[in-house]
């Protein structure tokens, strides 16, 4: 069976999620330093009929850039969302003045308590705009728009990185940085 319509390629997208970001070792991969694993043998190894030209498709079309290809396209990662231990070796950048958090009404208790924190993942997740995070926050029903005072958390001495797809990345944003939305 050869995988080619659009639906194929967002359950490519979603296989090469789940392999890069959370179980590689389900199907015998070792992420490399990065989080770079070899495309031959993700191809070799998937447990779906993969083709180079089908994965280098699904990067190329992915909406979310989820994936990066190495400059020779003989390696791929997923550029964020990892719940495996891995370094992707992304240096410390200086944010913008305000990056945005996309969250729904019944989580907004615990922010307010205890900011934002990283969960499963190795970071939180943050958006350069309103619109990114909008979309981020719908996907668990009406979005609830939260700022992040991100160069006064900068100024403070916390870290943040940007993902090759421009996702800004940091381990943890303490409540007193965050602007929440007006009371109805």
């Amino acid at each position: 069976m050869q995988l080619a319509m659009p639906s194929d390629l967002k359950k490519i997208s979603k296989y090469l999620s789940l392999i890069l970001r959370h179980q590689p070792g389900s199907i015998g991969l070792d992420l490399a330093p990065g989080g770079w694993v070899d495309l031959s043998e993700l191809i070799a190894k998937s447990d779906l009929p993969l083709t180079e030209a089908l994965v280098h498709k699904v990067v190329a079309t992915s909406d979310k850039q989820r994936f990066s290809l190495s400059e020779d396209g003989t390696r791929i990662r997923a550029n964020q969302g990892h719940s495996v231990e891995v370094d992707l070796e992304l240096p410390p950048v200086a944010p913008p003045e305000v990056l945005w958090y996309g969250t729904v009404d019944r989580f907004l208790p615990q922010i307010r308590e205890q900011g934002l924190l990283r969960g499963q993942r190795h970071h939180v997740h943050l958006s350069a705009d309103r619109d990114t995070a909008t979309r981020v926050g719908m996907r668990r029903g009406a979005p609830v728009l939260i700022s992040v005072r991100a160069q006064d958390m900068h100024s403070a001495g916390l870290q943040f990185f940007r993902s090759e797809n421009g996702v800004w990345l940091t381990d943890h944003v303490p409540a007193r940085f965050l602007e929440f939305p007006k009371d109805g």
